[in-house]
């Protein structure tokens, strides 16, 4: 959950410039987009994790990650030693997944629109929280059954950097900064290009304290 924090910082939110990045042929940084957003967002955030709490998973080859996930929408993606997949329920409460509150999909398809993917409907969004140190290895999105819809990912709290690359795990990536209330999409031609996130530096975001939150929202089926 977030935590608590005085009233006297909802005025002094940090904000940043609305731009526009291009970091692939069809791939994107929006800067600062979800800001607006966000007095609608962290409610959202608080509903789904009450009924989702974050847990840490372990990978089929036994390691626990470093960053805390849940799910909300149609579809959960988990993992455990015998796989990586989409579930429609929760596996630590037996019950479905949270329903994706309203202001997540508004949001995912307005930043979906705004980098050219016009229709987007994702039915899962993972969320991952990174306290300092924690990290998300090179990999690919390649569990969704179609690979036409884009991804959609939400950065909040602190600072991260992003690691972009091609289409082999050895191809050079690019580091990108992603500062709270940026959102990444790539698609397209884009849409199997590795990427990860570097271990979280030690800071205190004003809103989120000692962490970084990440929605990663994907047409899984």
């Amino acid at each position: 959950m977030r935590p608590a924090t005085p009233d006297l910082f909802a005025d002094h939110e940090p904000v940043q410039p609305p731009t526009r990045e291009q970091i692939g042929e069809q791939s994107w940084v929006l800067r600062g987009f979800v800001l607006p957003w966000l007095e609608r967002l962290l409610p959202g955030l608080d509903a789904v994790l009450a009924a989702a709490p974050f847990r840490q998973m372990v990978t089929p080859g036994g390691f626990t990650m470093s960053a805390a996930l849940s799910s909300c929408g149609t579809w959960g993606w988990t993992t455990d030693r015998s796989g990586y997949r989409y579930t429609r329920q929760d596996p630590l409460s037996g019950k479905l997944w949270p329903p994706m509150p309203e202001v997540f999909l508004q949001l995912a398809q307005a930043a979906a629109q705004e980098a050219g993917f016009a229709g987007f409907v994702p039915d899962s969004c993972l969320i991952n929280r990174y306290a300092p140190g924690a990290k998300m290895s090179l990999h690919q999105d390649k569990n969704e059954t179609s690979m036409a819809a884009p991804i959609v990912s939400v950065s909040l709290g602190l600072p991260a950097v992003f690691l972009f690359g091609g289409f082999e795990r050895s191809d050079k990536c690019q580091r990108v900064s992603l500062f709270h209330g940026d959102v990444v999409i790539w698609g397209g031609v884009d849409r199997l290009r590795y990427h990860a996130i570097l271990p979280i530096q030690h800071g205190q975001h004003l809103r989120l304290g000692e962490q970084r939150i990440n929605f990663t929202f994907r047409t899984a089926r």
